[in-house]
């Protein structure tokens, strides 16, 4: 039989099972294991006392020794809940092998009882083979869980600029994989044999000594078709979209719906090739490893189905069972309210680093610190609007930048000898257009409302003039009256600004904004971030703020060169007047050229 049939057939005669177990393993997974992983790490900086992680702090963050402990901890939680993966796979793909049926119980009950073994000393070495050595490699066939652990591209940009490093890299590379390829079957001994790592090593290198090339040559050939077959979904989706798109908006009719259809049947298509992706993978290590055994006249045992042991493992199925539906119960429930509060985008689109603000909203479309710029900036899908508040005679939280009313109303008056009653009536849109005659400047209360209804957050600069009262307190109770705290920050240029919001209310997160920085600013204790004009900030300052755990703003950052010298030197937030500039330069600099080029040729074909 060849190797090809060999792989068919395994994966054939409990497909079910497979793809059963794989779906669920998948769905528990981005449900709960992973935000619960990605918890339990953020719980770890708290402890060892980092609020922020940049490629700068890192290695004092690893060295600390409260981090060390976590992180074993952590490393060991994630690798035996990768080996379960794994383990169920292999488990199911021998029971192929052997013609014989198992369920997805039957298979997970046996795996969890082998991935226990992962925590004796003799074993010490399946994390790194699960969790590093595997994805570094990235042949493909690791588990869903970690398929996705990369080396960050900077990074990798730094080694290959540099000759020493990209050759030491090099040599790193080659002996990685043939470690790899050396206990490529370590795995399938620990597993179904019942060896411990060592042996199992050992007998992985006897069984691979004459053949490791050729075997190194069906992963990658399997890695290939995988990404041809991913590759040829995510061209065709593209295309199928933009089609439907100029078809139905020529048509007027079902537009939306029809695209929804499109990204379901493409969701669907992904679905399916990510649930075979593991599987495959690991029936032509099987496959191989069924294979040398024969060869070198091994004996092959089927993986035995003790039914009393799966028996007396039922009653910690059904806790379990009832675990996992109490944590799917609970983990939806926080990522529906999350959802509903603005701190997830369910929007398919690529992951930003750095965020965007809208300076005084879309103020090239639209007269400033409107609502009329405020919902154009919506539009646009800034991350963020920045506006400017100033205080009435009466008291009132207006949105305005220039103290007097005279650039943007025609009335030459300045606002803290005007009441709020009389500002209401001006109009503050004809000085940018005759199209927005009436427009008036909003209360700071009208821009929290219109925000929070569209999971926006608010960059509030306070203007002070001397003239206010309570100014500072004004506003944080318009902000906490609404629940608005976790949306917003409080910025200013007058820093005892600051010092009054934070012994206000310490829990307001601020910032400051400065023209020019120079020497360590981050000895501010009171602004929790930094805003500063762009010429002033480079790679030193970037750093010292980072290392602070703190986050750096840009403003205002217009042109497209600017942008990406921001992006370059990884400031936080970028405030701008072309949001659409900004977002589009951002999404450029994270989306591969290769796909830019293929959207734009489809785009010229549909023409």
């Amino acid at each position: 039989m060849n190797q090809t049939k060999k792989v068919r057939n395994m994966l054939k005669y409990n497909l079910k099972t497979l793809l059963g177990f794989e779906f669920i393993y998948k769905l528990i997974s981005v449900i709960i294991f992973i935000p619960l992983f990605l918890s339990i790490f953020k719980i770890i900086t708290k402890i060892s006392g980092y609020n922020y992680l940049t490629f700068e702090n890192m290695f004092s963050f690893l060295l600390n020794p409260l981090t060390i402990i976590f992180l074993i901890f952590l490393i060991m939680l994630m690798a035996f809940y990768t080996l379960i993966d794994i383990s169920t796979i292999i488990i199911i793909l021998d029971s192929s092998y052997h013609e014989n049926k198992i369920t997805i119980k039957e298979a997970f009950l046996i795996a969890c009882q082998k991935s226990f073994n992962i925590f004796h000393k003799k074993n010490i070495l399946i994390p790194f083979l699960v969790l590093f050595l595997i994805p570094f490699l990235n042949i493909g066939v690791s588990s869903s869980f970690v398929s996705t652990i990369k080396i960050p591209e900077f990074i990798l940009e730094f080694i290959f600029n540099n000759k020493t490093l990209t050759l030491i890299y090099v040599l790193l590379v080659i002996v990685l994989a043939i470690t790899l390829f050396r206990w490529l079957y370590a795995i399938h001994y620990f597993v179904l044999e019942g060896c411990n790592f060592k042996e199992a090593r050992k007998k992985s290198a006897n069984l691979s000594k004459k053949s490791k090339i050729k075997d190194f040559l069906s992963i990658m050939l399997t890695e290939l078709i995988i990404t041809i077959i991913y590759f040829v979904f995510v061209l065709l989706g593209i295309f199928l979209i933009i089609l439907l798109h100029k078809i139905f908006n020529n048509l007027n009719i079902f537009g939306n719906l029809s695209i929804t259809i499109i990204w379901l049947l493409i969701a669907i298509s992904f679905i399916i090739i990510t649930l075979l992706t593991t599987p495959i993978g690991y029936a032509i290590i099987s496959a191989l490893f069924y294979h040398h055994k024969e060869k070198l006249n091994e004996k092959i045992v089927p993986i035995k189905i003790n039914q009393k042991t799966i028996a007396k493992s039922n009653k910690q199925f059904k806790v379990l069972k009832y675990l996992i539906v109490i944590l799917f119960l609970v983990s939806s429930t926080i990522f529906t309210y999350s959802v509903l509060n603005g701190k997830f985008d369910l929007n398919i689109e690529y992951v930003r680093t750095m965020e965007v603000t809208a300076h005084r909203g879309a103020s090239v479309n639209y007269p400033e610190n409107t609502m009329a710029a405020f919902i154009g900036a919506k539009k646009l899908n800034a991350d963020w609007i920045e506006l400017d508040v100033q205080q009435t005679k009466d008291g009132k939280i207006i949105v305005l930048h220039d103290t007097n009313l005279k650039r943007t109303t025609g009335v030459n008056k300045n606002t803290w000898e005007t009441n709020y009653d009389e500002i209401k009536k001006l109009d503050a849109g004809s000085f940018f257009s005759p199209k927005f005659k009436d427009e008036r400047i909003p209360l700071l209360e009208d821009v929290i409302v219109f925000a929070k209804s569209n999971n926006i957050e608010l960059n509030i600069e306070l203007k002070p003039t001397g003239k206010e009262k309570d100014f500072e307190k004004n506003v944080i109770d318009i902000i906490t009256k609404y629940d608005f705290q976790d949306k917003c920050v409080i910025t200013s240029q007058v820093y005892s600004v600051l010092e009054n919001v934070k012994a206000y209310n310490k829990d307001i997160k601020t910032v400051y904004v400065m023209s020019f920085a120079y020497g360590d600013i981050t000895k501010l204790k009171c602004a929790d971030n930094f805003s500063i004009e762009a010429s002033s900030i480079n790679k030193t300052l970037v750093k010292k703020v980072h290392n602070e755990g703190k986050e750096l703003y840009a403003w205002t950052v217009n042109t497209k060169e600017n942008i990406n010298k921001m992006i370059e030197l990884n400031v936080d937030n970028i405030i701008t007047d072309n949001i659409t500039l900004a977002k589009d330069t951002i999404y450029e600099s994270k989306t591969s050229n290769a796909i830019q080029e293929y959207i734009k040729s489809v785009n010229n074909l549909l023409k």
